[in-house]
Formats: C-alpha cells, structure tokens, sequence
C-alpha cells in the first residue's frame, strides 16, 4: 500500500477535483483505492456522497462515519481513536468522509506536536499519528493498494497530520504568482515537517504505537490550466509555466540542480461546461452522458476527458510503482 497526498497550501487550483477524478481513474484501471478526506471543509466527500446522504453522515448520535467521528475521543478528551468503515463508492473504491468537525481537532494537534518529540507522553503520540492510524485500520477492512489523501490549502496542524501519513505528495498548481508564491512557502515547511519528525519524534515513539515514517516524498506537481487553449497559453501564463520547474527544484526539492520539465506530471486542461454538468449529475466529468447534459460537442470533450484522465493516472502510477490495467474492456 502507497499513500499520497494531493496539497497545495494555495486554495482555488482545483486540488480536489484533481484528487476526486484520480482515485476513480485508479480504480478503473485496476487499482484498490481508499480515498480519505482529511479537509475540514469536506469537499471531497461532497463529489463522493449526495448531499441527502450528507445529512444522514453527518447526523449526531450515531456510529462513527467520518474522520471527525474517528478523533472525537481524543477531542473530547475520552480515549484514543474510533474505527470508521470504509464507505463503498463503486467498485475497487472506498471513501473515509470527511466532516466539517474535524476542525475542532486542530487545537489538539497543535499541543501535541511538540509534546510528541520526548516520547514520554504516549497521549501526544497518539494524537500526533491519529490519521496514519485511522487509515491504517481502515485499510485492513479493504486492503487498498493506494490511497488518496485529500487536505485543505493551509500549512496547519491538520495538514501537518495527513501529510505524515503520506509516503508521497503531489502538488496541484495554477499557472500564476500565486501558485510560485505557495511554492516557496509550502517546500521548506514539508521538509522541515519531515526532518523533525524523521530526526526527533520517529526515534522516541514508544513501543506498541503505530507511527508514520513521514516520508511526504514529493511526486512532482500538474499544472490546472486556466480558461484557455490548452496549446495557445496567454503570455502572462506562459512567463509563470517557464519559472516553475526553478521554482519546484529549490523550495520543494530544497535542490536548485535538479529543475526539470519531468518535475512536472502533466497540464490538465479546464473543461469548461464539463465541471457543472458533472456536479450536478455527481460523476466524474469523463463518465457524463447525454441524459446528463452532454450532447454534440460537448460529449466529444468528455471522450477527450477520459483519454487525458486515462493517461495523466497511468502516468502517476507509474511514479508510484504500481501496475496499470490495460484500458481495453477496464474502461468500457
């Protein structure tokens, strides 16, 4: 089992959708995917889940669903992390939902971080390594061979959280200052997350906890065009395309040498009408029909979603090492 991350700690460049759109492709393509939504604002989970649904998963007084669920105990000081089974999505795929709850766990997270670094205070610990250890349980219900780890765009204790449990993490940018700018901001804060927890508190974990290696290593980052010609970018685009490989080699890789166009995993595309027609039938963009709106024109843009999703998974799983289905029948 891999673990990756989709983080970028600038909202707005379509993370989640990246992420929602990846881990159905994954599936598709023969992969066991557990989808695990650690945003607090839960978006993920609403691409996965119908909102009348939502409101029965997120009902008080009911069995543990959602990551919030799962950390209550710790949160209201009580004991130590709730099993949440994993929701089936379709075949092969699997959700742990988020809940906008989660937030009130960040209070928790922040005090144990220091606290973890002794290894005397197993409480800290095990707040520290909740989610390495809700998704660890869950993946022995399933037995994913890679799961997806969805995060909200800052650089707090949550995400600090998720991304420990994360082997890999692949960044979603726009084509802007903005995206440079979160860039150099997120690179060093990953790899000092990753040596303070390598170097200090790994050493110190006590015996009998389950702990994340944090090994956040990055996988490279897709570039989520703006509303233009894929082939024709306006100048001020391009001037911030040409920059980024620079950019991602000396904040993220923390190496100015190893600047490559390979760094970057692909540009996807805006699909302009595709995204509502998606949303409001809650599927995939490149599984839209014309009961759902896609007709003429717009169903040849959605065959050219599915060859352009098809090849950007197939690319990212052979960055992760895993074996890719054949499309021929995967697909149909």
């Amino acid at each position: 089992m891999t673990t990756l991350a989709f983080f970028n700690n600038k909202g707005g460049v379509g993370k989640t959708t990246l992420a929602y759109h990846l881990a159905t492709m994954m599936s598709r393509l023969g992969q066991r995917v557990l989808a695990v939504d650690l945003d607090p604002q839960a978006n993920l989970t609403a691409q996965f889940v119908a909102e009348d649904e939502l409101e029965g998963l997120w009902a008080e007084g009911q069995d543990a669903a959602t990551v919030a669920d799962a950390v209550k105990p710790i949160v209201e000081g009580l004991g130590d992390v709730s099993r949440v089974p994993p929701r089936p999505v379709e075949e092969r795929l699997w959700l742990l939902p988020g809940d906008l709850g989660l937030s009130r766990f960040e209070d928790n997270l922040a005090s144990a971080w220091p606290r973890s670094f002794t290894g005397v205070d197993p409480a800290a610990v095990r707040t520290t390594t909740a989610f390495h250890r809700i998704i660890e349980a869950a993946a022995q219900d399933v037995s994913p061979d890679v799961v997806i780890i969805d995060v909200g765009p800052n650089l707090g204790a949550i995400n600090r959280a998720a991304l420990l449990a994360a082997d890999h993490v692949l960044i979603p940018l726009g084509a802007d200052l903005f995206s440079l700018q979160g860039l150099r901001n997120l690179g060093p804060t990953l790899r000092d997350w990753r040596t303070t927890w390598q170097q200090t508190a790994l050493p110190r974990i006590p015996s009998g906890i389950s702990a994340p290696t944090g090994r956040m290593e990055p996988l490279g980052y897709v570039v989520m065009q703006p509303s233009m010609r894929l082939d024709r970018p306006v100048r001020a685009y391009g001037r911030w395309l040409r920059r980024m490989p620079q950019v991602y080699a000396e904040a993220v890789l923390g190496d100015p040498a190893a600047a490559s166009p390979d760094n970057e995993i692909a540009t996807v595309r805006n699909y302009r009408s595709l995204m509502p027609l998606a949303h409001d039938a809650r599927k995939p963009m490149f599984d839209l029909r014309a009961a759902d709106g896609a007709v003429g024109s717009t169903q040849r843009y959605v065959a050219l979603c599915l060859q352009e999703f098809t090849t950007l998974t197939q690319d990212v799983l052979t960055r992760l090492e895993l074996p890719s289905a054949s499309t021929a029948g995967t697909l149909a």
